[in-house]
């Protein structure tokens, strides 16, 4: 499962950024590989109105299935949703352990 991870920096150690549309970065990560790379919101810090629905534009084109985030306003709810993409909310943390929480949570409801 490829999974986005919004984020205050590159690495897999960066805090959760808790604005979907704004977040300084997107982390990609495939959970079943560990591979990963965070990928620039310059786009959505920018925008000036839209930039959830620019984001989820993004975060789209990279092949998520999923998107971990603090917050998510909701036209870019549901444009995600309209791509197919869920979105869980009220993440905190860094980056890998909320991937990990979340393969945990996967290999027990197998």
């Amino acid at each position: 499962m490829k999974v986005v991870v919004t984020s205050t920096g590159e690495s897999l150690d960066s805090e959760i950024d808790p604005r979907f549309g704004r977040a300084a970065f997107f982390v990609l990560i495939d959970t079943e590989t560990g591979e990963h790379r965070a990928v620039s919101n310059e786009v959505g810090r920018e925008a000036g109105h839209g930039a959830g629905i620019q984001s989820a534009e993004t975060v789209s084109g990279l092949g998520a299935n999923m998107v971990l985030t603090g917050e998510c306003g909701p036209k870019a709810e549901e444009a995600l949703k309209r791509a197919g993409i869920p979105v869980r909310t009220k993440i905190q943390g860094c980056v890998a352990d909320a991937v990990n929480a979340l393969k945990t949570e996967i290999s027990v409801g197998r």
